[in-house]
């Protein structure tokens, strides 16, 4: 590609990111939700080639607000115990302010959030919660350059009510409490503006104006708008900035505006791709009479489409990368791995080896029969590719009676395939969910008798591609059938692909579990796969070793 780049930057469920540089190098953090650690930190030296760093948040907040006074009898970082899919953090703002990182978060039932750290690949300091609200989302911090200080944000009509519209509140000058009332500052139900659901502000100051970017129209097909007032009360006038056009890239949706070191500007948003989540694209910025237009302005209306491909924002830079295998170095997950909710215990068990990962089989769910949807000590990851093959090691053999362990693929629902000990004996099960967030249920469609010897050699097969493209033999091996297109650049409305599992004990065949399962994506997250230990309510628990998790791109 030379000094081209192709979107999309970063294939994998990055939702609602935003970006900023400090010095020569940029920074993305993104939408958390339940999963923890949350907040990612990502780092990249030229806005396309990302690594994943850090995370801002260790567990979802049990802090008292700071703010306007509430009543805070239930604490947060309990609730989360048990995930809350889809709850949790929402939509951040990182900014970098007077020497130190900042990153702003809503979180829809609690209210909205800071953490803030001199160092962004350090230590971020506890959470704040620095307004309690249900229903407030979104924010952005501005600091003024008189002094002061404010948050603008938008509201979720699930938790408030009403939605399109945008609100701000004035904080302290050190991000750590809120000072006014929350007060509207833009009206987005106006049949005469484009801005319904309207959200995910971001704020900028540019040539005397105040500038708020936010996507409207929805996630799936909606567009970018750009608002603009000379105070930062308003009124703001209003106006597309870009749209999807006819191209595939649909949306395209909330993100940030940001500058390279020549002075060029970019715009990092995210697309929805449905199973794969919201993965992200970077466009280029112009200016015209004071309006930004953000991609390819083809027709010259002051709308741009989303490009393809396009020059690097900074050339001769390289690395970076995400990944997905993993050697579970010093006995511990690599930074892609998150975990469903807040642990109330550590998950580790021992281990003689010097790598690879004990899981301790609990029961945070206190179910009697565990249903895995509502286990935290699920571990999961994105996808990172369209499509892919990963081989799981593991070791099964300490697990004790009334215990199971192995790897799920979760969306909306889920299937597992897992090593179980009854009475002594071991199987190897395969399962789905049905059912909603509240009702959900597993059902066991297959089980494979083994042996405890078999149990203590395991490899799980997860193959993920689509009918069209390949064939999968039932002792796991794949053919590619013809030339696949670019998968990374498609329809959201494409062909989903599938998965299918396969097990063996050491060097063997693999067996077909028979499992064909499509994943679709849950609300606002993405399809993951994971591994687990868990066991039955009053069990002793064991554990399993995960030795190795190895993917490779079909």
């Amino acid at each position: 590609m030379g000094d081209r780049f192709q979107n999309p930057v970063l294939f994998a469920d990055y939702s609602d990111p935003d970006v900023i540089r400090v010095d020569d190098r940029f920074y993305l953090t993104a939408s958390s939700f339940n999963y923890v650690p949350g907040l990612p930190v990502l780092v990249s030296e030229d806005l396309v080639h990302w690594k994943l760093e850090n995370y801002a948040l260790e567990r979802i907040s049990e802090d008292p607000c700071r703010g306007i006074p509430h009543d805070n009898s239930t604490a947060v970082g309990e609730r989360f115990e048990i995930p809350r899919h889809s709850e949790g953090v929402w939509a951040p703002a990182i900014r970098f302010h007077d020497g130190k990182f900042y990153i702003f978060y809503g979180m829809p039932d609690e209210g909205i959030y800071m953490v803030c750290t001199e160092d962004p690949l350090g230590k971020w300091a506890e959470p704040v919660c620095i307004y309690r609200a249900k229903g407030f989302i979104d924010p952005c911090p501005w600091w003024d350059e008189d002094g002061r200080a404010y948050v603008i944000h938008a509201y979720a009509k699930s938790r408030i009510g009403f939605k399109s519209r945008l609100g701000i509140f004035e904080i302290t000058p050190d991000g750590q409490k809120a000072l006014t009332e929350d007060r509207f500052i833009f009206e987005g139900n106006d049949p005469d503006l484009p801005a319904m659901t309207i959200e995910g502000p971001k704020v900028y100051r540019r040539n005397g104006w105040y500038y708020i970017l936010s996507p409207a129209g929805g996630v799936r097909r909606g567009w970018q708008l750009a608002l603009r007032s000379k105070d930062i009360y308003g009124p703001y006038e209003c106006r597309i900035v870009m749209e999807q056009g006819d191209t595939l890239i649909n949306g395209p949706h909330q993100g940030a505006l940001v500058d390279s070191p020549d002075g060029r500007e970019w715009f990092l948003h995210f697309q929805d791709r449905g199973l794969y989540g919201r993965i992200c694209h970077v466009q280029p910025v112009v200016w015209e009479n004071d309006w930004p237009v953000i991609g390819n302005d083809a027709n010259h209306d002051g709308i741009g489409n989303p490009v393809y491909e396009y020059d690097l924002p900074v050339s001769g830079k390289s690395g970076g990368g995400l990944v997905s295998s993993d050697e579970f170095e010093n006995n511990r997950p690599g930074l892609q791995w998150q975990w469903m909710g807040n642990l109330r215990e550590s998950p580790y068990g021992e281990t003689e080896r010097e790598n690879g990962l004990c899981l301790k089989a609990l029961n945070l769910s206190a179910e009697e029969e565990p249903v895995l949807w509502h286990c935290s000590n699920v571990l999961t990851q994105k996808l990172i590719m369209p499509e892919f093959c990963m081989d799981i090691h593991a070791d099964a053999s300490k697990l004790e009676d009334g215990c199971r362990a192995g790897v799920i693929m979760m969306g909306g629902q889920y299937t597992a395939l897992y090593v179980q000990r009854e009475q002594g004996t071991c199987s190897v099960c395969l399962a789905e969910s049905s059912g909603d967030d509240k009702t959900k249920t597993e059902t066991v469609l297959a089980s494979f008798e083994i042996s405890p010897e078999d149990a203590a050699d395991m490899t799980f097969r997860m193959v993920f591609v689509r009918s069209s493209k390949a064939e999968v033999s039932a002792d796991g091996s794949i053919r590619m059938i013809h030339n696949r297109k670019d998968l990374y650049f498609e329809s959201v409305d494409s062909e989903k692909p599938e998965l299918r599992m396969f097990f063996r004990s050491g060097q063997g065949s693999f067996t077909d579990s028979g499992c064909r399962f499509v994943p679709s994506d849950h609300t606002w997250v993405g399809a993951k796969t994971g591994i687990f230990a868990v066991s039955r309510k009053g069990s002793t628990q064991g554990c399993a070793e995960f030795v190795s998790v190895n993917t490779a791109e079909l």
